[in-house]
């Protein structure tokens, strides 16, 4: 029985290793987004302390420049926070681009195998029909031989 061999088999190697490859820059994309969302939510825990400070100021007895250096950290903390969610919204589009692209490249690997399916099929089917003809022209033979030895022998 001959060997099956794909002869697009470089190209699904190929497809392969691009899935893998994207799916380390989905890994990497989401990372980032982890990393991102950390950093907001460590400025949204800095911006609460500002205020629980600024709520204790006011019990004591303060100067009026703390309170305001106070209310001028929550107004930064603000800006900080509206930076960090752009970068946020920066990072998950990357993941979600990532994953389209991932989606995409195992779609086309996924084509490629029912491409290496189908031809196998084919091939196995070519080999029983080649099988059959084999052992066809063999009892062909054999009959035929048959014939022979049954007519000489008369």
């Amino acid at each position: 029985m001959a060997k099956f061999r794909y002869r697009m088999q470089s190209i699904l190697n190929i497809k392969y290793q691009l899935e893998t490859q994207a799916k380390m820059e989905v890994g990497r994309a989401q990372m980032r987004l982890n990393e991102e969302q950390e950093k907001l939510q460590a400025l949204f825990d800095r911006k609460e302390a500002y205020f629980e400070e600024g709520r204790q100021m006011r019990k004591e007895t303060v100067h009026a420049n703390e309170l305001r250096d106070n209310r001028n950290a929550v107004l930064i903390m603000d800006e900080l926070i509206a930076v960090q969610e752009f970068e946020v919204l920066k990072a998950e589009e990357a993941v979600e681009k990532a994953r389209a692209k991932l989606t995409e490249i195992m779609q086309e690997r996924k084509m490629h195998e029912k491409l290496k399916e189908k031809a196998l099929l084919q091939f196995l089917d070519e080999e029983k029909a080649a099988e059959f003809k084999v052992v066809d022209e063999l009892t062909s033979y054999t009959y035929g031989q048959r014939g022979k030895e049954n007519g000489n022998g008369s």
